[in-house]
Order: C-alpha cells, then sequence, then structure tokens
C-alpha cells in the first residue's frame, strides 16, 4: 500500500506559518515512508528548503480568490491529478480547497483538509466559502478547540460518511533544544537588539496586529515597572507589521506615553527563532482571540522556557498551568502583569523544572513526527 500511495497537498504559499510549516513536515515524511509527495503551491520562502529530489513542486496561483483563477487551478489540478495517478489530495486552505473540492469528485480521488483557523465568518456567503474545509472524506482539525469550533459552527455541512479528527500540531523538537545553541551566537544575537544580558528578557513574538495583543503586553509591562522600577526588565516585540505602519506608531506612541522607549524592542525578523528563544527569559503569546494552535508557546516550552499564555483558544491545550507555565485572563493587563511578576520571582530551582516540565509535555504531545505519523496513518486508513 505505501509504495503507491501519492500524495498531493496544496496551499497558497510555502512560508514559515504553522499550515506551511505542517506541510513541508508531511511532504519530507512521506517520501521516507515510500511514498510520492506533490505540493502545489504559487510560491514562497521555504520553498528554498525543499528537497526538490524527494518532493515534487508544481506552481499554480493557487493563492488566489478569484473565481476564474481559482475555476483554472481546478482545470490544472485534474490534469496534475491524472497524469500523476494522485492516491489523496490535501488542501490547507479554502481559496484551493475550492478547486481540490471539484478536481478531487471528477477524478473520483480522496479528498483531505486541514482545519488551521477559525475563519471569519460573519456573512452567510463567508460561512458557505469556508463550509468547504468540512466537504472532505477526512477533515483534520490542528486542536480541540478546532474541532469543537467545527463541531458547533459547520454541523449541518458534516454528514455521517466524513471523519473528523484531532491530529496536533506538531513541531521539531530537535530544533527547538536549548543545548543546539552557542554562548557566542547568544551574544551576537544580544548586541544585535541592543540589549545587555543584565536584566530579565520578556519575550513576546508574533507578527503586529491588534489582535496578537501587543498593547495588553505594553500596558502589562508598565504594570510590572509600577512594582520594580523601569530597571528590573527588558521587553522585546518580536515581530513584522506586515505593512501595517500606523499600528505600529500607534504602539511605540503608547511606549512613549510610559516613558518605556528605551526598555523596550521592537524587532522585525529573527531567522534563528530558538535563539531568540534561548535568550529570552520569559515567553509570552498575549491573544486577544483564541489561537487556534498557538505555536510560539508550544516552541518555548521545548526549549524549556517558562511561558505565559492568555486562557483562551488553543494555548489551554499546550499549556499546563502552573506547571509548565501560567494563563492569564485574555485581554487583562494587571493579569498578565501578576503572571509576569509571579514568574520573576520563582527562584532557580522552581524555573528549571517548569522548563523541564514543559519539554516534556511537547515531545509527548506536540512533536512533528507524532503528527507525520497520525496524519500518514489517517492517509492510509481512508483508502481501505
Amino acid at each position: 500500500m505505501s509504495s503507491n500511495l501519492k500524495v498531493l497537498q496544496v496551499i497558497p504559499k510555502l512560508g514559515y506559518g504553522g499550515a506551511e510549516t505542517g506541510c513541508y513536515d508531511i511532504a519530507h515524511y512521506l517520501p521516507e515512508n515510500g511514498c510520492d509527495s506533490f505540493i502545489v503551491t504559487s510560491g514562497g520562502e521555504l520553498l528554498k528548503f525543499v528537497d526538490k529530489k524527494k518532493v515534487k513542486i508544481i506552481r499554480l496561483p493557487v493563492h488566489s480568490k478569484n473565481p476564474l483563477l481559482i475555476f483554472i487551478n481546478f482545470i490544472a489540478l485534474i490534469g496534475i491529478i491524472l497524469f500523476n495517478n494522485i492516491s489523496i489530495v490535501h488542501a490547507r486552505s479554502r481559496a484551493p480547497a475550492w478547486s481540490c473540492l471539484l478536481a478531487s469528485k471528477i477524478t473520483g480521488r480522496k479528498f483531505v483538509t486541514t482545519f488551521h483557523g477559525t475563519y471569519n465568518f460573519n456573512s452567510r456567503f463567508k460561512k458557505f466559502y469556508n463550509s468547504v474545509m468540512v466537504r472532505s472524506d477526512l477533515i483534520i482539525a490542528g486542536s480541540n478547540f478546532i474541532f469543537s469550533h467545527i463541531k458547533e459552527n459547520y454541523k449541518k455541512f458534516i454528514d455521517d460518511n466524513k471523519k473528523l479528527l484531532v491530529i496536533f500540531r506538531g513541531i521539531n523538537v530537535d530544533y527547538f533544544e536549548p543545548s543546539t545553541k552557542l554562548e557566542s551566537d547568544e551574544k551576537k544575537l544580544l548586541k544585535s537588539w541592543e540589549i545587555e544580558k543584565d536584566k530579565k528578557i520578556i519575550l513576546l513574538p508574533g507578527r503586529l496586529t491588534s489582535w496578537k495583543g501587543q498593547e495588553v503586553f505594553i500596558d502589562a509591562i508598565n504594570l510590572v515597572n509600577i512594582e520594580l522600577g523601569y530597571e528590573a526588565i527588558y521587553a522585546v516585540i518580536l515581530g513584522s507589521d506586515q505593512g501595517r505602519d500606523l499600528y505600529k506608531k500607534k504602539l511605540i506612541r503608547l511606549c512613549e506615553q510610559y516613558r518605556m522607549t528605551k526598555q523596550i524592542r521592537f524587532i522585525d525578523h529573527c531567522k534563528d527563532m530558538a535563539l531568540a528563544y534561548k535568550v529570552s527569559d520569559i515567553i509570552v503569546s498575549a491573544s486577544i482571540e483564541p489561537e487556534a494552535f498557538g505555536r510560539v508557546v508550544v516552541e518555548a516550552q521545548s526549549m524549556e522556557k517558562p511561558v505565559i499564555a492568555s486562557n483562551i483558544g488553543g494555548s489551554k491545550e499546550t499549556v499546563v498551568d502552573e506547571k509548565t507555565g501560567f494563563l492569564f485572563e485574555s485581554g487583562n493587563p494587571k493579569s498578565l502583569s501578576q503572571k509576569i511578576l509571579k514568574t520573576i520571582s520563582m527562584d532557580e530551582m522552581s524555573l528549571k523544572s517548569m522548563g523541564t516540565n514543559g519539554r516534556k509535555n511537547i515531545i509527548q504531545k506536540f512533536n512533528v513526527e507524532k503528527m507525520c505519523f497520525s496524519t500518514y496513518s489517517e492517509y492510509k486508513r481512508i483508502l481501505n
């Protein structure tokens, strides 16, 4: 069976997000297990790392929501499926999923979707558009939170023949491993951030968009300063504004208002996130809307760092409160500041224990090998 399994994954762009890295990981896992692996995408930064000897890349404009291009992609996918004798088509986003759904039905191939987020559905049309993600033979939810969201909001689109299950996203725990980082690289990174390692560093990773909670974070740091003074900590907001320059200016003004411009660093990008976690003392995820999974707190736990996350969405599954980190009341700066102060006050032995528990938690539940094996097993199951 495994030697005949040919999987075509379709994703708009192969960037550094959770859906994209999941696609990349599965694509490379399949050839190691005697399967043929294909990716249809419009491009992306991760493409240069794909092993082209193992994974065949096909370029199509599958990032587009233009109905004409969706139709053209549908026709092209029929040809790709038939020419390569594809067994399974796996869509990881809504626009290409419509092309995949139609092409799978015409060619009689199995269709799989991974529901990576809650998606906006503030109109009937939007909900119908999103529903393509539950019109597959196998629907994969990236967390129990997403599983519940699908059951609650898309029940009428799911019939008894459709299988819905949870396969947790996984990360590369060998890459996110604290002992792999050199002290010289840590010093270089801190120098580039213009930070002396004489204070605690609190890191908030994530693109600059309001729902990621940067304003809550800045408000919380101000409350920490009221307790400890302005010289006790550094705070780093790590993420690109992706063109949202007005929002970034708003955040900078808030820092100026609190007189924290020398204390808070805005860093656009870091090519080695494991190193960013390593040099930091506390990692925060302050999202005010639910994270489908919450990759930041998973990666940070794998690096044996204490994490503090909003008590909504996927974070409630990935963080064991009081054991591998802390959960705070979403959108509440005071609650976040209290958890930061509590973590700062912990002794070395307690922090080490929290870090060890965090890494164990990730290895047991959220490692990439487990995700790939579970997905591969389900691929084989739906063909039988």
